[in-house]
């Protein structure tokens, strides 16, 4: 039985050596599915965190919690009506960004997934 740090060694020479073994189909393909919902998943977590705090600043407002002016509940409403707004719209922005790192990666995902399908048909048949 191997010393676990002689393995944990070779696993880290393995994945900074030039002559790696090439990364498999099905890891490649998880990474492709990544880069297309990564951007979407940032966008929806940032847009969704600054319409909560804008909202939260309109609640404090329009509460008197925070600030001390005339027509502070009016300028409340109008903040976290637009709080409300990004909330509500993220959704949309969500899928659209999803929609589009989808169309510009679909002919490489499909083409990958094509090819891992088959190679496990033919090894199917092998058996």
């Amino acid at each position: 039985m191997k010393n676990p740090n002689a393995i944990f060694a070779e696993k880290i020479v393995s994945e900074y050596s030039e002559n790696s073994k090439p990364e498999s189909k099905v890891s490649a393909l998880k990474k492709l599915d990544q880069k297309v919902k990564r951007p979407a998943e940032i966008f929806a977590y940032t847009y969704g965190i600054i319409g909560s705090l804008i909202l939260g600043t309109g609640m404090s407002l329009a509460m008197n919690v925070i600030g001390n002016f005339a027509g502070q509940m009016i300028v409340g409403i109008v903040v976290g009506l637009i709080g409300i707004f990004m909330m509500a719209t993220n959704h949309i922005f969500y899928k659209k960004i999803l929609a589009k790192g989808k169309k510009k990666y679909a002919f490489e995902i499909v083409e990958l997934a094509k090819e891992i399908v088959n190679e496990e048909n033919v090894e199917g048949q092998d058996e």
